[in-house]
C-alpha cells in the first residue's frame, strides 16, 4: 500500500499565562486610603505638639512633665511618615498606571506644589512675625522663602521654612526613581524588577560610603516604598507568593532601619524609645496596608473620608510652625493644655480646608489648563540643519544699487572690475 502523506497541524506548546497581561482593575475609589492618610496625618501632629521634648517656650514647659500621658503615645507618632511612604508606594503606582511620561510628570506637579506654595508663604508668615514662639528660629530671608518655593531647599542647602518639609524631597526622590518605569511603561514584569533592583541597591549602598548612593536609593526608607508598589501590584493582579515575599521581606528591612532612624527621633523626645514598639507599630502598618490590598476594607465607603483625605496634605504642610504659634497663644490666655490641643486642632482642620477649598483647587486647575491647552509637544526629530554658508547667506547686508554715471575718473561704474571676481595677483 503506497504511503499517503497527509497534512499536519503543528500545535503550538502551551503558554503558561504572565501575571504582566492586564489584570482586573478596580476603579471604585479606595475610601480607606483617605482614612489612612488623615490618620498618618494626625499621627505626626499629635508627635510634633505632644511627644517634641526640645520646645520648651512652646508649652512653657515640657509635654512630659505638663502631660505626661499623652507624651507617652505622641513620643511615637513619628512613625505616622512611614505609614505615609507605604500609601505613597501604593497611590503613585496606582494612579500612574496607563499614563504616559508626560502626564506622570504633570500629575505629580499639580498634586504637589499648589498647597506647597500656600503653605510656604503662610508658614513664612508666621514665622518673621512670631519668631519669639521658638528661641532657635530666625526670620527667613526672601531669598530663603523663594528658595524654598522650589522644593528643593534641602539639597540646596537652605533653611527649610518649615522643619516637616524634609519628607517632601524623599518623596520627590522617589518619584524621580519611580519615573524611570514610567518612561519604559508600567507593567507586572517591569515593576516588579524595579522593586528588587531598588531593593538590592538600597542594602548595599550602607557598605560603599557612597553619599551619591545613599541620597539616590534611601536605604532607610527605601523598604516602604518597595512594599507599597508591590501592595499595589497585589491589588491588581492578586495575591501571590512572590509578591508577599517582597513585602515580607521588606518589612525585616524596615525594622532594621527602626535602629539607625530612631537616633533622632529621640533627641526630639529627649529619651529612648522602644524597640519593640516601634516593630510593632511598624508591622501594624504593613499588614494594615496588606489588608487594602487584598479588599478586606472594601466596605468604607463612607464619602466623608474623600474631604478628609483631601485636607491631610494641607494639615501636615501647616501644623508644625502654626501650630506652635496657636499653642504658645493659648498658652498666654491660660487654656489649659488638654482642650487647647482640641482648639488648635479644630483651627488647624479650618485652616487646612480653607487651603484646600480656595487655594489648591483653583491653582491645581489652572496648573493643568496650563499644561493641557498651552504647550506643545516636543518634536519626535531634530530640526533640519541650515547649511553654514547658507545661514551666513541670510545675514549678510544687501550691497546698495550700482550707481548712475560715470566716476570722477570718467569711468563708468558699471566697468569697474567686481572686487569679490577680480583677480588680485
Amino acid at each position: 500500500m503506497p504511503f499517503v502523506t497527509l497534512p499536519v497541524r503543528l500545535r503550538r506548546p502551551a503558554v503558561t499565562p504572565v501575571p504582566a497581561a492586564p489584570g482586573p482593575v478596580r476603579r471604585q475609589r479606595l475610601h480607606v486610603i483617605d482614612a489612612l492618610r488623615l490618620m498618618a496625618a494626625l499621627s505626626v501632629v499629635f508627635f510634633h505638639w505632644t511627644g517634641v521634648d526640645r520646645h520648651p517656650e512652646v508649652w512653657g514647659g515640657t509635654p512630659r512633665h505638663l502631660m505626661p500621658g499623652l507624651h507617652r503615645f505622641g513620643a511615637y507618632g513619628w512613625m505616622g511618615v512611614q505609614l505615609f511612604f507605604l500609601i505613597s508606594g501604593f497611590v503613585i503606582c496606582m494612579s500612574c498606571w496607563g499614563k504616559t511620561p508626560r502626564q506622570y510628570f504633570v500629575s505629580r506637579v499639580v498634586r504637589l506644589y499648589p498647597a506647597y506654595w500656600v503653605g510656604i508663604l503662610l508658614t513664612a508668615l508666621v514665622v518673621n512675625h512670631a519668631s519669639t514662639v521658638r528661641s532657635d528660629r530666625h526670620p527667613l530671608s526672601i531669598s530663603e522663602i523663594l528658595t524654598n518655593l522650589t522644593m528643593l531647599e534641602r539639597p540646596l542647602g537652605v533653611t527649610e521654612v518649615d522643619g516637616v518639609y524634609w519628607t517632601l524631597w524623599i518623596e520627590l526622590r522617589f518619584y524621580l526613581l519611580f519615573a524611570v518605569v514610567a518612561v519604559l511603561g508600567l507593567t507586572y514584569r517591569r515593576v516588579l524588577a524595579f522593586c528588587g533592583i531598588w531593593t538590592i541597591l538600597a542594602v548595599i549602598t550602607p557598605s560603599t560610603g557612597s553619599k551619591l548612593m545613599d541620597v539616590v536609593f534611601m536605604p532607610q526608607d527605601a523598604p516602604y516604598f518597595v512594599a507599597g508598589v508591590a501592595m499595589y501590584l497585589i491589588y491588581r493582579f492578586g495575591v501571590s507568593p512572590l509578591l508577599l515575599g517582597v513585602v515580607g521581606f521588606s518589612w525585616l528591612l524596615a525594622q532594621n532601619r527602626l535602629h539607625i532612624t530612631v537616633g533622632g527621633y529621640e533627641w526630639e523626645v529627649g529619651h529612648s524609645l522602644s524597640w519593640p514598639v516601634m516593630a510593632v507599630v511598624s508591622g501594624v502598618a504593613f499588614l494594615t496596608m496588606l489588608a487594602v490590598a487584598t479588599g478586606k476594607f472594601g466596605w468604607v465607603r463612607w464619602k466623608w473620608l474623600t474631604v478628609a483625605g483631601a485636607l491631610t496634605y494641607p494639615l501636615y504642610l501647616l501644623h508644625q510652625e502654626i501650630g506652635w504659634a496657636l499653642i504658645r497663644y493659648g498658652r498666654d490666655l491660660h487654656v489649659r493644655p488638654e482642650p487647647l490641643l482640641l482648639i488648635c486642632l479644630a483651627v488647624l482642620l479650618l485652616l487646612s480646608w480653607s487651603v484646600h477649598r480656595f487655594a489648591e483647587r483653583p491653582l491645581s486647575a489652572r496648573l493643568q489648563r496650563l499644561f493641557d491647552g498651552r504647550t506643545r509637544p516636543l518634536p519626535r526629530t531634530d530640526p533640519p540643519v541650515v547649511p553654514r554658508a547658507a545661514a551666513d547667506a541670510d545675514h549678510r547686508p544687501v550691497a546698495p544699487e550700482p550707481m548712475l554715471g560715470p566716476t570722477p575718473g570718467g569711468i563708468s561704474r558699471d566697468e569697474l572690475p567686481d572686487p569679490r571676481t577680480a583677480d588680485h595677483r
